[in-house]
């Protein structure tokens, strides 16, 4: 990961300790000031799907756990399932005929 993604909120000094203990950059996305009403913002998109991608997961649905190594160990279940069974997916397709030379 060389990029992190944040809403306007995330300012001030919070935007050099990334940089400073984890080596990677934080970029803030804005909100316009002259804009009314909903507008899409660059990047959040990716971030909103990937709390939907674990939202799936029925135990992350709400914050149950007390203890923050137990929460990051459900995320990474909750991931690992999800990328199993993309690969799973890919391995039953049926394999292109082989070509006769």
């Amino acid at each position: 990961m060389a990029r992190i993604w944040a809403e306007g909120c995330y300012t001030g000094h919070l935007t050099d300790w990334p940089l400073q203990h984890l080596g990677v950059v934080l970029d803030i996305v804005r909100h316009s000031d002259d804009a009314a009403g909903f507008q899409v913002l660059p990047r959040r998109w990716v971030v909103e799907r990937s709390f939907a991608w674990l939202l799936r997961s029925r135990r992350l649905v709400r914050d149950y756990e007390r203890r923050t190594d137990t929460s990051e160990g459900v995320i990474l279940w909750s991931m690992t399932t999800l990328m199993s069974r993309r690969l799973a997916a890919q391995r039953q397709q049926p394999p292109a005929p082989a070509r006769a030379a």
